[in-house]
């Protein structure tokens, strides 16, 4: 049992999500308001007479952690002279087609061991909570073989035992196609090998597909996510990232939870999203990184279609896991608001990983919860770069307090 009491302090948060439409900008405001934690839970907000360690947030704001919906976070090399090739000119594809990208990647994570893969995530990760971070998504996807995705999935569940945050794994063996054999031969390997050693080893709770052209169809796509759901994995999908791949048109057919990315989405891709009850994944930092098209935010927000976003932490195109810069370049590149965007990156993510009881600051809730050093929640897009995460309470438990006065 874990006795917490939350003292004062400007409270935002959302409730019963995902939240979607003109509800995103509406988060409850509560003021000078008492939050009472026992055994990681929040139990009620208001006040008690009991004795517990008592932390004063007066003229702080308080806001539920940030939940990182999306990133690739385990692997090894760096790709900064990627990062250059673009400045000069070089696109995405090109780089792709020359053997950089994805693939060099995979070079890099299949010659790292085990204990050097956690020893990176472990820094990763330990960064992102400083910035707020309280649970995260981790995809595999830089193995492209049995051996390395499954090394990759146990390396994530290992980091699940030992890291201060709640971690979500997902099996993304569909990221590229390797080097040494054909498409179809890797297919099938995914689909008859890869995809039923996950399950029986209870790996990871998702499966995600890279549907672009030059990577994964529309139809390879979905019949590795339809054999993904045929044992039990629930689905997510790269989707109309760098064209309008057809990846959100197939949504309902797939039960998707998540499409990501959605810089391109057609007009079916968004009627099926509607459809499935999908949530929209939109990836600012990555947007950022490649010079490319903004998702439509706004329209998501009149066509009532909930949207979270998050970081895509990865070694090419976004070496970012601060969720408040990525709350920050979300509101300029997309044009949504502060209260939009703590929306996006809080409940609405939550929902995006299936972490419900995360994700919002109300009775029952798991008490995740960030105590800031500004007084609203428009400061943390306004004041870039800055971080001003004073203290971190995850599943109840004081972890870390910041000196950002």
């Amino acid at each position: 049992m874990n006795d917490l009491k939350i003292i004062g302090g400007r409270i935002v948060t959302f409730q019963d999500g995902p939240v979607s439409g003109s509800c995103m900008d509406s988060p409850l405001v509560l003021e000078n308001t008492n939050i009472i934690i026992d055994d990681g839970h929040i139990v009620a907000i208001d006040s008690d007479g009991r004795t517990r360690e008592t932390i004063d947030a007066s003229e702080k704001l308080i806001i539920p952690g940030f939940i990182d919906c999306h990133t690739h976070l385990v692997f090894a090399g760096s790709r900064e002279d990627e990062f250059e090739k673009r400045l000069r000119g070089a696109s995405y594809q090109k780089i792709a087609s020359e053997g950089g990208g994805i693939l060099s990647t995979v070079e890099a994570t299949r010659k790292a061991d085990k204990k050097t893969l956690v020893v990176l995530a472990k820094k990763r990760l330990d960064y992102a909570f400083s910035w707020g971070t309280t649970t995260i998504e981790i995809k595999s996807g830089y193995g492209l073989s049995q051996e390395t995705e499954i090394k990759m999935l146990e390396v994530i569940n290992e980091l699940r035992e030992t890291s201060l945050q709640t971690i979500v794994p997902t099996f993304l063996g569909a990221h590229e196609f390797p080097r040494e054999i054909g498409r179809e031969e890797y297919i099938d390997i995914i689909i008859k090998k890869m995809i039923p050693e996950v399950v029986k080893r209870g790996l990871a709770r998702f499966i995600d597909v890279f549907c672009e052209e030059g990577v994964y169809s529309k139809d390879e796509s979905t019949r590795i996510l339809l054999e993904g759901v045929k044992h039990g994995l629930l689905t997510r999908i790269h989707a109309d990232e760098l064209a309008s791949s057809g990846g959100s048109e197939i949504a309902s057919d797939i039960k998707a939870v998540t499409c990501d990315h959605l810089s391109y989405p057609s007009e079916k891709g968004i009627n099926s999203m509607k459809k499935a009850g999908t949530i929209a994944v939109l990836l600012p930092a990555t947007t950022l990184f490649l010079s490319g098209k903004p998702a439509p935010a706004k329209r998501f927000i009149d066509e009532g279609i909930p949207f979270a976003i998050a970081s895509d932490f990865n070694p090419g195109s976004s070496p970012v896991l601060a969720m408040p810069l990525v709350i920050g370049l979300a509101c300029l590149l997309y044009k949504i608001t502060p209260g939009e965007a703590l929306c996006a990156s809080t409940i609405n993510a939550a929902y995006a990983v299936g972490e419900e009881d995360r994700g919002g600051i109300e009775e029952d809730k798991k008490a995740d919860i960030l105590i800031c050093n500004c007084k609203n929640e428009k400061e943390i897009p306004y004041w870039f770069g800055f971080n001003l995460i004073e203290c971190v309470i995850k599943d109840g438990k004081f972890k870390k307090l910041l000196d950002n006065k």
